[in-house]
C-alpha cells in the first residue's frame, strides 16, 4: 500500500485530493495514518468489500473527477496527467489505462496473455491505442463526479469481498452510465500505466481456476441485473475473435518456435473459457432452480 500512496503523491500532475480507504482493519488504519500524516486516511463506513470501500472514498472526495488506484498497484508518474487530459472533452465521463502485471514469483510460462484479467491486468485483445471501451479496468480508472450523481455509486453486492474472487462492479457501473447517458464516452488509454502486483498465490492454476469460475458467476449476476445485450457485449468479441487467435498463436509457438509452453498456453485458454462458461452456467442454473 505504501508504494501505491507514494506513487500518487509523486505524480507529475499533482492530485487535488488523496483519500485512502481502509476496509475493516483498525490496525492498518492507525498505522497508515501515522505513516502518512498529510494524507486523508479513512475507514470504509459502508458495506465491507471493494465496492463499499470505493463508495466510501467517493463520499469523502470533493473533486470533479475521481481516479481509483488499488492498494497493490503502482502508478507511473504520468498516469494521472494522461487520464486528466481526456476530460477536456465534455463527452468523456470515464477514462482508464493499461495495467501491467508485476509477477512477484515470475510469470508462469503457461499463463496466456489473453487471461491476464484473471490477475486484474490488461490482457491481449484490448486496444493498443486510445479507444472507447465499455468499461475500464478496476485498479486503473477514473470517473466524473456527475456519473455518481446521475446513476449512483458502485453496486454493493458486486465485486470482491474478502477472499471472494468475484468482479464486474466497474462493468455494472459503466453499463448503467451508458444507459442513463447514451452519448457518454468511456476511454481506454494505454499510455496511462499502472503496475499491479501479482503475488505467488495468484500465479498458480488453483487461483486461475477460482477466478475464472467467479468471473462466470459475476457475468451471470450482471446479465440478470442488466440484460444479456449489455452484460455480454464485449465478451462476445473476446470469445469469437481474441481467444481463437490466442489458441492459434500458442500452437504456432509450439510448432514453429519449438516453445515447450505453447501447448500449455493453448490449453490454458481453452480451460479458462470452459471454466468461465461453466461458472456462468452453474450460476444461471442455480438461479433457475431457486425460482422453480
Amino acid at each position: 500500500m505504501h508504494e501505491a500512496i507514494r506513487s500518487v503523491q509523486e505524480q507529475e500532475h499533482r492530485p487535488d485530493q488523496v483519500v485512502v480507504v481502509i476496509d475493516n482493519n483498525e490496525s492498518l488504519l492507525h498505522d497508515t495514518r501515522e505513516f502518512f500524516p498529510h494524507v486523508e486516511v479513512v475507514p470504509n463506513d459502508g458495506t465491507r468489500g471493494l465496492s463499499g470501500a470505493r463508495n466510501a472514498g467517493i463520499r469523502r472526495t470533493w473533486t470533479t473527477v475521481i481516479a481509483f488506484l488499488d492498494d497493490d498497484a503502482i502508478a507511473e508518474p504520468a498516469w494521472l496527467g494522461r487520464l486528466a487530459r481526456h476530460y477536456g472533452d465534455p463527452a468523456v465521463v470515464a477514462a482508464g489505462g493499461k495495467v501491467l502485471p508485476l509477477w512477484q514469483d515470475g510469470r508462469p510460462p503457461w499463463f496466456p496473455e489473453e487471461f491476464q484479467w484473471v490477475v486484474g491486468c490488461s490482457y491481449r485483445g484490448l486496444p493498443q491505442s486510445l479507444h472507447p471501451v465499455r468499461n475500464p479496468i478496476g485498479c486503473n480508472m477514473s470517473f466524473r463526479r456527475t456519473v455518481f450523481e446521475t446513476v449512483g455509486s458502485f453496486r454493493e453486492g458486486f465485486g470482491r469481498t474478502g477472499q471472494d474472487a468475484a468482479g464486474c462492479e466497474e462493468t455494472d457501473l459503466c453499463i448503467r452510465t451508458r444507459r442513463s447517458m447514451p452519448d457518454a464516452i468511456i476511454l481506454y488509454d494505454p499510455e496511462a500505466v499502472v503496475h499491479h502486483r501479482v503475488p505467488p498465490g495468484r500465479s498458480n492454476w488453483g487461483y486461475f481456476r477460482k477466478r475464472c469460475l467467479a468471473e462466470g458467476r459475476s457475468k451471470n449476476a450482471l446479465v440478470e441485473s442488466l440484460g444479456a445485450g449489455a452484460g455480454l457485449s464485449a465478451e462476445r468479441i473476446y470469445v469469437t475473435r481474441t481467444l481463437p487467435k490466442g489458441v492459434a498463436r500458442a500452437l504456432l509457438d509450439a510448432v514453429l518456435r519449438l516453445d515447450p509452453w505453447g501447448l500449455p498456453r493453448a490449453a490454458g485458454i481453452l480451460a479458462g473459457l470452459t471454466l468461465t462458461a461453466g461458472g456462468y452456467a452453474a450460476a444461471k442454473l442455480s438461479g433457475a432452480w431457486r425460482t422453480t
